[in-house]
């Protein structure tokens, strides 16, 4: 807890058995008062891992509902908890934990609702292993959606986000895809909501036990990533309103 804030966690997981351990054990529990594992159906024995380490709150979807749709069930769940402050964490320890801190004193002292780890500030894309093509498609989409979103991000992409309730209360999350452009979605509904999104240099790693996702979707997402651009440039002149901005 921090300002008398509730800080809650959540995991998105699939297939990450592996390494979910590592990455709870290094979440400062100083500070975070809950954590909530959210299990899209693994083929591994992401659940059974989740137990032997206490975590209290697990949900495990009966179907798999995809990124987007595990997302929701965690922010749904959060704010059922009473949480003040939600950082989303990939239990692929992609991202590090270590990072909680920082993200979370930004939104409890109030400066910021939303913070991003961003893994285009500095060196640690490239550097922490991060395909070159992945990069290019990266800064070419957030660079249109910059433009698009009269905003200046360094990346759209990261999947290391946290969030005010105030936030989560304010634009419907739940209209979104279940897919991943799920997180572009969001972030457009923040924008438009006037919440301002701030960013900290966040160190990545890419190894053989990381999520990553395969080509076909990753053209399905860019694809999806420049219609929710388009769609909320079109909202903001008056020309068409999309269901999923507010």
């Amino acid at each position: 807890m921090i300002n008398d804030k509730k800080v809650v966690v959540v995991l998105p997981a699939y297939n990450a058995s592996k390494t979910l351990e590592i990455t709870y054990r290094e979440i400062d529990f100083s500070i975070v008062d809950d954590v909530i594992l959210v299990d899209d159906l693994s083929k591994d024995d992401t659940v059974e891992v989740g137990k032997k380490l206490g975590i209290k709150h697990i949900i495990v979807h009966e179907q798999n509902k995809g990124y987007g749709g595990n997302q929701k069930s965690c922010y749904n769940k959060s704010l059922e908890l009473g949480a003040d402050i939600v950082i989303m964490l990939h239990p692929d320890y992609q991202y590090t934990p270590k990072l909680i801190p920082s993200m979370a004193h930004l939104i409890a002292s109030g400066l910021y609702h939303v913070v991003l780890g961003s893994r285009i500030l500095g060196k640690g894309a490239l550097r922490g292993g991060m395909p070159l093509i992945k990069y290019i498609a990266n800064r070419g989409l957030t660079l249109f959606q910059n433009i698009m979103m009269s905003a200046k991000l360094s990346e759209y992409h990261t999947g290391y986000r946290a969030f005010s309730r105030e936030v989560l209360e304010k634009v419907n999350y739940n209209a979104n895809s279940d897919n991943f452009v799920f997180d572009n979605q969001m972030l457009a509904q923040i924008w438009y909501a006037g919440f301002d999104i701030a960013e900290i240099t966040c160190p990545t790693k890419y190894f053989d036990d990381a999520s990553s996702i395969n080509f076909k979707n990753s053209s399905i997402y860019g694809i999806g990533v420049l219609r929710t651009s388009i769609q909320f440039r079109l909202q903001k002149w008056g020309v068409k309103k999309s269901n999923f901005l507010q």
